[in-house]
């Protein structure tokens, strides 16, 4: 496991430019952590590095996001908070999402732990105060 450190919100490109190189040929991540430890704002600043040319912001409500870059590469946002069965992510039709060659951004995976591919890297958020994170990847 590899630990970034996010020091201040200015500092956050950084981290994911580091975690990128760090998961260089992978594309599905499951992003574990508490509300408010920064899951959707690390992913966002992943997205504008990989050069998405989309808004990003949080799927809470829709549940899936879809994002595109200059060259057409597809990126999913996807939030299963709200998510109360399984059957529910296969009504959405998850397979589409989680084994296409999209890079594919989960949050609470905790609800699909046994439908994500296995290649799916973890990814550990905690909250150390004011803007500063620790981003824990399983690689």
């Amino acid at each position: 496991m590899k630990t970034l450190k996010i020091d201040t919100l200015g500092s956050i490109n950084q981290a994911a430019d580091e975690f990128l190189k760090l998961t260089k040929g992978h594309r599905k991540f499951a992003f574990y952590g508490p509300m408010g430890s920064g899951k959707t704002t690390f992913i966002k600043a992943v997205c504008h590095m990989l050069g998405a040319i989309d808004v990003v912001t949080s799927p809470s409500f829709a549940l899936i996001n879809e994002y595109r870059s200059k060259d057409e590469t597809m990126f999913y946002h996807i939030d299963l908070y709200r998510i109360e069965s399984v059957e529910e992510l296969y009504d959405l039709g998850y397979e589409e999402y989680f084994y296409s060659d999209a890079y594919c951004f989960i949050e609470w995976p905790e609800k699909a732990e046994d439908l994500l591919p296995s290649d799916t890297v973890s990814v550990h958020m905690e909250d150390q105060g004011k803007d500063q994170r620790l981003v824990h990847v399983d690689v």
